[in-house]
């Protein structure tokens, strides 16, 4: 039945689907990714599923295809308006994602070889692209055994990396809530005033768990009557199209290209901010990339996993200890708290929506009143949102592309 194409998306949607609802059942904790890789594993190894339902779909081939164009969108995601004012937590998260990956080079090859050091380091420091480039280079090179590795990280580095997150951060927040009572105490004795806390002049309006908005919209080419899905998808297939021909002439990886026409076009004002999102097909489109992660898990074994289980375990501690070196010399270097600038380089293994949930539950827990409650989510939101930007947007992408090509 399930050679039929509209039958087997019905049934991997449905995987999909499952895996989110737990995900929000369980408020990350359980990482979606995880329950859909360890499912449709599951679905093969059982005869649910037969092996080559996914490699030989066309849902594999429109998963492949959109990928370019995901890449190209995710340019026009970097928050410009905050690169200025949040300069700091960006070199943060860039120096956690190159320490961790010195690190994995330095003590993964010696043990388990430098393909294995390669395979987890993209992933490790940041999310689904990185893991789709890695994997797409190992299959090509034969390493087919090795593709269970990045995925497994994937799957598993949220569960490290939001527990180290939110007990880093809720010291920071206890002593921002320290902080402000001392400054209470301090204003009403000097000036008999009620009013407990300042709130900070500028601060930056969240709507719907997003980035800071910004007042202004910036340079656009197009205008806005124009900016239909249509138009908004050629855009980004043909930044896709200039990519992969870059990268023909070029040997350069093409992910490299399509990520930087992605934030040129927005910086000029031809890509709209999310224009994916705007195109109303990015939640389709990440559908489509995590069809093509499970595709590459099809010809993974219950040998393989456990094989990769003790590199997979060792990968994600000496990631996590090199993106937490990473942030805290930054953050002494530029004079931050170190418990603020870790968990901004932590975001690399979790990213959105994991870094505003984490915020939101820290700010509620840590805060006893509204107005601290508000403090603290002030202080904590926008540099976490813009780490977690940072790492899986940009820098592990770069990291992912530029290792593959060392192998």
């Amino acid at each position: 039945m399930l050679d039929t194409p509209v039958y087997a998306a019905t049934a991997i949607l449905l995987l999909i689907a499952v895996s989110e609802v737990v995900s929000i059942i369980t408020k990350a904790y359980v990482p979606s990714l995880l329950v859909a890789i360890a499912g449709y594993l599951l679905l093969i190894w059982t005869g649910v599923f037969p092996a080559d339902l996914l490699p030989a779909s066309t849902l594999a081939a429109v998963g492949s295809l959109l990928i370019g164009a995901v890449i190209t969108h995710m340019g026009t995601l970097i928050p410009l308006s905050q690169i200025r004012s949040q300069y700091k937590a960006i070199l943060i998260a860039l120096a956690g994602v190159l320490v961790a990956t010195l690190l994995l080079l330095a003590i993964i090859t010696p043990f388990f070889g430098y393909d294995h050091a390669v395979a987890g380091a993209g992933p490790v420091t940041g999310g689904i692209i990185a893991y789709v480039l890695t994997a797409d280079e190992l299959q090509a090179l034969g390493l087919n055994s090795l593709v269970v590795i990045p995925a497994i990280i994937l799957g598993l580095q949220s569960l490290l990396g939001i527990p180290l997150a939110n007990v880093l951060l809720r010291k920071y927040a206890t002593r921002i809530r320290a902080a402000n009572l001392v400054r209470h105490e301090t204003t009403t004795a000097d000036t008999g005033a009620g009013d407990s806390f300042a709130v900070p002049e500028e601060v930056p309006i969240i709507l719907g768990g997003g980035e800071p908005q910004s007042p202004r919209r910036g340079l656009q080419l197009i205008p806005e009557r124009f900016q239909q899905s249509a138009v908004l998808l050629l855009l980004l297939f043909a930044g896709a199209s200039l990519a992969t021909w870059l990268g023909s002439v070029t040997g350069i990886s093409y992910s490299i290209f399509a990520l930087f026409l992605g934030l040129g076009g927005r910086l000029l004002g031809l890509f709209p901010e999310r224009s994916m999102e705007r195109a109303n097909s990015f939640g389709f489109g990440m559908v489509a990339v995590i069809i093509v992660v499970l595709a590459s898990m099809s010809s993974v074994t219950w040998a393989d996993v456990i094989r990769a289980i003790g590199p997979v375990i060792v990968i994600l501690v000496v990631g996590a200890i090199g993106i937490m070196i990473g942030g805290a010399v930054v953050s002494r270097l530029l004079k931050w708290d170190m418990y603020k600038g870790m968990p901004v380089a932590l975001t690399a293994l979790f990213g959105f929506p994991g870094d505003f949930m984490l915020c939101q539950e820290i700010s509620r827990s840590v805060g006893r009143t509204e107005q601290e409650r508000k403090e603290i989510l002030d202080e904590i939101l926008t540099p976490m949102l813009v780490g977690g930007f940072t790492t899986v947007t940009t820098s592990s992408i770069l990291v992912a592309s530029i290792l593959v090509t060392t192998l």
